[in-house]
């Protein structure tokens, strides 16, 4: 009879509901946390690669700098700030601003199609390849006046270790890029014309 009594008693009971309710929602307070951490540790990474690669792409302009020792310089300003990231740059030299991404400019086009035909048709040999190029960027630092395309990609591991849980890689990679002028600290050669013989 006494345990009888005993269950509406317990029933009616709700010492320990709030423990039980905290338990329930602590993981999914976690997650947000831990997310909403990571992503703003993101931000705070994209804005430490622009601010190198913008110091770089002003070291590179003004004449001087190789392209190691800018490398060297971005590379050892993200390492301090990440050491376990993995970082990589390169760098572009293009003509000038409408040669990013595009193919070397035609002079002649014989049949007048917009594209480069080996046997009939003349171009400008921007990247003084000798050769005819449908992206005209070459590597480097390029000459006075070239209009440069620094890359910075940096990958890192995420600073928890909830990713899998939310769907995410446990790696985090940001790209940032920027294009900048040379100063026009030389003459400039003039690109050759090349026309089949």
């Amino acid at each position: 009879m006494r345990r009888l009594l005993t269950l509406p008693r317990l029933a009616r009971d709700d010492r320990g509901a709030t423990i039980v309710e905290f338990a329930i929602i602590l993981p999914v307070l976690c997650i947000l946390l831990m997310g909403t951490f990571d992503l703003g540790y993101r931000s705070y990474v994209i804005s430490m690669v622009q601010g190198s690669l913008h110091e770089a792409a002003r070291m590179a302009t003004v004449g001087g700098t190789t392209t190691e020792e800018i490398q060297a310089h971005v590379e050892a300003r993200l390492q301090d700030f990440s050491r376990n990231a993995t970082i990589e740059t390169s760098t572009q030299s293009f003509r000038d601003f409408n040669g990013i991404g595009s193919a070397e400019p035609l002079t002649e086009d014989a049949d007048g199609d917009g594209q480069y035909d080996e046997d009939d048709d003349c171009y400008r040999d921007n990247n003084f390849s000798g050769s005819f190029d449908s992206a005209q960027g070459s590597d480097g630092m390029g000459s006075a006046e070239d209009a440069v395309r620094f890359r910075v990609q940096m990958t890192y591991p995420r600073m928890f270790p909830m990713a899998g849980l939310l769907g995410w890689s446990d790696e985090v990679e940001v790209v940032q890029s920027t294009v900048l002028r040379n100063q026009p600290w030389a003459a400039r050669t003039e690109a050759p014309e090349i026309c089949p013989d």
